[in-house]
């Protein structure tokens, strides 16, 4: 994939690139992976040239950067999963194989969300969403029936701890906090953007990452595809 396109940073129309990425893009792929996610989101879990060498190698289609400026400003990166992976019990690192995606399913109907990030810069210039956007243009592509990922919740901890102080004996759930987002109550650094890009909620996931801010939770968003038929070509 290539494309170029406009975004708008400080109302001035900015172009834009989203292309495969490839080796002589990993180190640049690390950078913005620090960027995006620092302390206390867990340094282990960012990127690493190995997995970075197995998205390239197994799933080129799914490994997808945004550039500008002359340089790599996003990413987002998926796999293929079967339906019998799909299910609300499981965790990143089992679905993702801990970023790995050796268990990648050239088969799969699903197409699986492992990151997507954005340089602080860059961000609330569209780019994430084009890079979302991007990702259902893949599922199209490869005649896939649904995108599906975990989104983190980065205000749930300091909502339920808000929520704690205010309530008797109260405790904020996890599926409560996604309601009073999607209730327009409070809004999500996350799962906002995500309502925005077109993802749906379909359940909540305890145990989905180690993430302090989101208590460990995290909400399973789709995208359906609105010309899948069932598999038939």
């Amino acid at each position: 994939m290539r494309k170029e396109l406009y975004v708008f940073r400080d109302r001035k129309p900015m172009k834009a690139e989203i292309r495969n990425y490839r080796e002589a893009d990993f180190a640049e792929l690390i950078r913005i992976q620090r960027e995006s996610f620092p302390p206390p989101f867990p340094e282990e879990l960012l990127w690493n040239e190995e997995q970075l060498y197995n998205h390239v190698k197994r799933f080129p289609e799914g490994a997808l950067c945004a550039m500008a400026d002359g340089r790599i400003v996003g990413s987002v990166t998926g796999l293929l999963i079967g339906s019998e992976q799909s299910g609300t019990a499981h965790s990143w690192q089992e679905v993702t194989d801990a970023g790995y995606i050796r268990n990648h399913n050239p088969s799969g109907d699903t197409l699986y969300i492992a990151d997507i990030c954005v340089s602080p810069e860059y961000r609330k210039t569209g780019l994430g969403k084009w890079l979302m956007q991007s990702m259902y243009e893949v599922v199209v592509h490869l005649r896939l029936r649904r995108l599906l990922g975990g989104g983190r919740m980065p205000g749930y901890a300091d909502a339920a701890a808000a929520f704690a102080e205010t309530k008797e004996a109260g405790f904020l759930s996890a599926e409560q906090y996604l309601e009073s987002v999607m209730k327009g109550e409070r809004s999500d650094p996350v799962i906002s953007f995500l309502l925005r890009c077109g993802r749906t909620p379909v359940g909540v996931v305890p145990d989905y990452l180690e993430d302090e801010e989101s208590m460990n939770y995290a909400a399973l968003m789709e995208w359906k595809n609105p010309f899948w038929n069932g598999g038939n070509q």
